[in-house]
């Protein structure tokens, strides 16, 4: 049996799971996993009241829905809140297959995701893992790793100096694939020469 198998958790499920496993939620761990969401909400409630006491709350959400509407139009912002969204998911996905994968400590400790940032083909998670847990039980959960970020492949590594620290690479599209075929503008200003047929005489 490989090592890969024999980190499955699915080949060795924990015995008393139901009875030992308890989620430890604190304050702190929430705020940290949803600091996002919590963070545009508490801005656009701010920006909303201040909105509102100097006009109506109708003109302030109006106001509010012109501004999202025109960052949308610009493509350089609506790509960045797009690529931000898209890690948002997949820090919150990562969190959900830990617990469903069981990647978690016999306490319920789910591995901290420390940051997550946007790449050319994805994104780029860094985990840190808790004791109990490394960078192969990553590896033999590939498969779930891919299913649930919605991506096309998903990479592990292991960092090279910190042993508790797992780079998770989530691809969602391959670069080198052309979406679209531009064709060459040599070929349209050069275009062949026609052969011309061979002469067989002398001309007169």
């Amino acid at each position: 049996m490989s090592n890969t198998n024999r980190r499955n958790q699915r080949n060795n499920p924990y015995i008393l799971d139901d009875i030992g496993v308890r989620l430890q939620h604190s304050t702190a761990g929430m705020v940290w996993r949803w600091r996002t969401e919590l963070i545009l909400a508490i801005t656009l409630t701010l920006a909303t009241w201040r909105l509102a006491t100097a006009i109506t709350l109708t003109a302030a959400l109006a106001v509010l829905a012109g501004v999202a509407a025109a960052l949308a139009a610009i493509s350089p912002v609506r790509r960045f809140i797009t690529r931000r969204a898209w890690c948002v998911l997949a820090r919150h996905r990562l969190q959900k297959l830990c617990w469903e994968a069981r990647l978690h400590t016999r306490t319920g400790r789910l591995p901290l995701i420390l940051r997550i940032t946007p790449t050319k083909v994805g994104e780029r998670a860094v985990v840190l893992c808790r004791a109990g847990i490394c960078a192969e039980d990553f590896e033999a959960h590939i498969g779930e790793l891919r299913a649930a970020c919605y991506a096309r492949d998903a990479r592990v590594t292991r960092h090279q100096k910190w042993s508790q620290l797992v780079v998770i690479d989530i691809v969602r599209h391959d670069p080198l694939t052309a979406d679209r075929h531009i064709p060459s503008k040599v070929l349209q200003h050069h275009r062949p020469v026609p052969a011309q047929p061979a002469l067989t005489g002398e001309e007169n």
